[in-house]
């Protein structure tokens, strides 16, 4: 009868076992990592429920409390070297460096899987990388913001017209079941500088917050009259909450508008499907100080690793283009995100994938002479905790988030200057007008013009469309070269470099801590007619010669690239001499020029019905061969040896292409 008995509570503790076990695996499959640790930890000293544990707190963001269960971590069917990476990580986050050391040096041995010993090569350099860290001067000072945190989480401040927002869960209302924390929403205070008044403390209007939902990471505009701010989706939808969106609210008649989302978040194909891998997630929003550019990170496909920076330009009518990853040099195989760009224009993150301390660190990108350099802060201002969310209200001073040891809560708003007494910002800028030309050769504005600036790679920087009085202005950088290139409706593309190279300052012969400099360019669009001809500079040959010098080459390049800016015209290539030699000899050594020219175009991925080529020979000069006098003008034979363009057709549908018999016989016509 015992042994009947004692079946029977067995196999009631085993079908509760697995009831806990399936509820475990539903609320990790879903993002309720609070609710599955409880879950997991009912489970007992069990090798699998170890490892969800472990992951149910770095997917949280809390990998100190993982290390213990990745300790114990194991089980059929869980990858062993994906444990020892991130326990490796969880020592790490405590500050036991050796430890860490260890286990990513074994773990770079032994793996096979060739991506994960990347990683633990990395990491390992970047433990070295922190004593030399340590031993360099950090001329910062950190304070805790005592006045505005609690014993909940404050975080990602940012600061506008007197006043600094931030995202905090200290609310009472519902749990948020991830962290097992009250949802978060956005608040705002009245502040000097980092001289808060608490009694002004008050949470942002109903319509942007809401109690079911975390909101988080908000940003403005310079004017403050548009706001984007990240917010978890409602767990009506499919795959629960973990998803996280950008969302647009303008301020219209004194209140903020219906919230709306942005039109760049990602939209994952397998919505449905449970696994947290496949939840989007866009957030950390940061605006460009012109309010130009957006900067937010994001986990959509085609990155370098978690999550990686990304920027997208906002047009005119506040709707986003142009969405770019920020590249290898910024993103890793880990999480980077909460960027922000300061006035001098210099982009800051936090990032677990570059060398730091442990958890998040934050982290400075540098321009040289058009290379970028990443370098971390440094202690004080990284911990073996999360440092992120960094903002600058002054060059010198600014606020930041974190949550190490000593603070109020769980995460905590800390105030920072910087004492570097050779801190000097130099802003510089280009600016310009859009003009064309009149018939007479004068210039006129030409406004409406969409004007964007290139980095010497050919990437989009910057774009800019210009008002009624044809102006543009661009951040730029010393020691660097752009290009810029110029459209408008019924003008050609109008491509031009510019170069920063020789025009910055010394900052060490400056006395003031902020200094703007202001360089000035114009460009010049011509307009789309049939039959406008254009001249190209420093088209020589070989005396004799119709074979494409190098200098030549260059030149035809230029023209080669005005034919794929502007694909929907068809032209005439035509070369001319001087009166040296007999009309016959020079008309056929002009043809045979310009079809090597049009050869070289055409070898370089023009399309050959684009282009026609022709000689004019002596036909057609432009200037004198010989002076009134009869003695040789060799400027002016230098003048007609020259080869020009001319458009033929737009959109092929304009006037046919004529030779130059046709042109007299319908000037025949015309005159009789």
């Amino acid at each position: 009868m015992k042994s009947v008995y004692f079946s029977l509570i067995t196999l009631l503790l085993l079908v509760s076992a697995c009831s806990t076990e399936k509820k475990a695996r539903k609320a990790f499959a879903v993002g309720k990592y609070q609710n599955a640790i409880a879950l997991y930890k009912k489970m007992g000293n069990n090798p699998k429920a170890n490892f969800f544990i472990a992951e149910s707190y770095r997917l949280s963001n809390r990998l100190k409390e993982a290390e213990p269960f990745y300790a114990k971590a194991g089980g059929k069917g869980i990858d062993k070297d994906s444990i020892q990476f991130f326990y490796a990580q969880s020592l790490k986050a405590n500050a036991k460096y050796e430890e860490a050391k260890k286990q990513y040096e074994a773990l770079a041995s032994s793996t096979e899987n060739i991506p994960l010993k990347d990683r633990a090569r990395i990491e390992m350099n970047g433990l070295a990388y922190l004593a030399k860290l340590n031993e360099t001067q950090s001329y910062y000072k950190v304070k805790n913001l005592e006045t505005i945190n609690t014993g909940a989480s404050e975080y990602s401040p940012v600061y506008l017209n007197s006043e600094l927002y931030f995202t905090s869960s200290r609310g009472d209302g519902k749990i948020y079941e991830a962290e097992g924390k009250p949802f978060t929403d956005l608040y705002k205070v009245t502040t000097k500088g980092a001289n808060v008044d608490i009694n002004t403390v008050a949470k942002l209007p109903s319509g942007i917050n809401d109690e079911v939902r975390n909101e988080g990471c908000v940003t403005f505009t310079p004017d403050g009259k548009t706001m984007v701010f990240a917010k978890g989706n409602s767990e009506k939808k499919k795959g629960g909450g973990a998803d996280v969106d950008l969302y647009i609210s303008r301020f219209r008649n004194n209140v903020w508008t219906e919230p709306v989302p942005v039109n760049i978040n990602t939209q994952f194909k397998n919505e449905s499907d449970a696994d947290a891998k496949n939840f989007s997630w866009d957030s950390t929003p940061a605006f460009s100080p012109d309010g130009r550019t957006l900067y937010f990170a994001s986990n959509r496909k085609g990155g370098y690793g978690g999550t990686d920076l990304y920027s997208a330009q906002m047009d005119s009518r506040g709707r986003f283009t142009r969405v770019r990853n920020l590249g290898p040099e910024i993103n890793t195989p880990g999480d980077e995100l909460f960027p922000y760009v300061a006035e001098d224009a210099k982009l800051y993150f936090a990032s677990d994938g570059h060398p730091g301390y442990g958890g998040l660190d934050l982290f400075v990108v540098k321009r040289a002479n058009g290379k970028t350099v990443i370098e971390n802060l440094g202690q004080p201002m990284n911990s073996v905790g999360d440092d992120f969310g960094i903002f600058l209200f002054k060059p010198d001073r600014g606020f930041f988030a974190s949550n190490r040891d000593g603070g109020k809560g769980d995460d905590d708003i800390y105030t920072f200057v910087n004492e570097d007494p050779n801190l000097k910002v130099v802003n510089y800028y280009l600016q310009g007008i859009t003009y064309t030309e009149d018939k007479n050769q004068n210039r006129q504005i030409l406004p409406n013009t969409k004007v964007s600036l290139l980095d010497a790679k050919g990437d989009v920087m910057q774009d800019y469309t210009t008002g009624n009085d044809g102006k543009f202005l661009f951040r730029v950088y010393e020691n660097e070269d752009y290009n810029l290139v110029g459209e408008s409706d019924g003008y050609l593309v109008k491509r031009q470099t510019y170069t920063m190279r020789g025009k910055g300052v010394d900052p060490t012969t400056l006395k003031d801590l902020i200094t703007t400099i202001t360089v000035d360019t114009v460009l010049v669009l011509d307009k789309i007619e049939i039959n406008k001809v254009f001249i190209l500079d420093n088209i020589y040959y070989n005396f004799n010669k119709s074979d494409i010098r190098p200098d030549a080459a260059k030149e035809l390049d230029k023209l080669v690239q005005l034919l794929i800016d502007n694909p929907e015209i068809k032209i005439e290539l035509g070369s001319h001499t001087d009166s040296i030699d007999t009309e016959d000899y020079n008309l056929r050594l002009s043809q045979r020029r310009a079809e090597s020219a049009v050869n070289y175009i055409v070898q370089h991925g023009i399309a050959p019905d684009r282009i026609v080529a022709k000689g004019y020979g002596e036909s057609k000069p432009i200037a004198r061969n010989t002076n009134p006098d009869g003695t040789d003008n060799p400027v002016g034979r230098q003048r007609n040896r020259r080869t020009e363009f001319k458009i033929l057709a737009v959109n092929a549908i304009a006037k046919p292409i004529e030779d130059e018999e046709q042109d007299e016989e319908d000037k025949y016509f015309k005159d009789n």
